[in-house]
């Protein structure tokens, strides 16, 4: 079977001027602060421990039951910031 051809295509360069000199730099990113990690891992925790202390005293604790089903939403709210704080943690 014959060999098809490579055809060599030369790297593209933008004309000069079309980029401001500081967007042509990449910028490094910055390491998160130190206090970013063990507030993402609180958040999750906080969240998991909110929903399963519902589950188990929920009915002997009178913010809980005034809260009902909202309860959910703060537990799983507080692990989705948590998660959310993991895509952006370096």
């Amino acid at each position: 079977m014959p060999k098809s051809k490579v055809r060599k295509k030369s790297v593209y360069t933008p004309p000069e001027g079309v980029l401001p000199a500081s967007a042509a730099r990449a910028q490094a990113a910055q390491p998160s602060p130190r206090w970013y990690a063990p507030v993402m891992v609180g958040l999750m925790l906080l969240g998991l421990l909110w929903i399963v202390v519902y589950y188990v005293a929920g009915d002997r604790i009178p913010l809980m039951t005034t809260l009902g089903p909202w309860n959910f939403a703060i537990g799983f709210g507080a692990m989705v910031a948590g998660l959310v704080m993991s895509m952006r943690w370096r």
